[in-house]
């Protein structure tokens, strides 16, 4: 059965990130799935990302991504993001504040007609460093 790259990545946030759906994860998401985000290296297969997933959100408290925009086209989607959660565990180093946070990304998805095989995340990490109280370095 083909499914669309849209209903795919609707998918994947509401279901999977939103509810922290794993199993979900394993039905949408490749034996062979790449993932990198900018938190750190890449993880393959779904039980790579589900690791990551269960770590964001031991971290980030209600985590909830909103699809801003959403392009498709053939087997490619790319999403333009904003994320939120409540600080409540270590992250980027930091005890848990208590503190909502915000800040927006890219998604870029590859799938294959049944699944999403490759997803490459950029998100805005200076802004979660910024509500942390981390110092951000403005150099280029």
């Amino acid at each position: 059965m083909t499914v669309t790259p849209r209903s795919l990545v609707e998918r994947f946030y509401h279901q999977v990130w939103d509810k922290a759906d794993e199993a979900e994860a394993r039905r949408i998401l490749h034996k062979d799935f790449r993932f990198r985000a900018s938190l750190g290296p890449e993880h393959i297969g779904p039980d790579g990302f589900i690791a990551y997933m269960r770590q964001i959100h031991a971290a980030l408290a209600d985590y909830t991504c909103t699809i801003e925009t959403l392009l498709v086209e053939d087997n490619r989607a790319a999403a333009r993001m904003s994320f939120t959660g409540r600080h409540q565990a270590e992250f980027f180093g930091i005890p848990a504040t208590g503190r909502t946070i915000t800040w927006t990304g890219g998604a870029f998805f590859v799938t294959d007609g049944a699944q999403i095989t490759e997803l490459w995340v950029l998100g805005d990490i200076d802004a979660i460093k910024r509500q942390l109280g981390i110092g951000v370095d403005q150099g280029f």
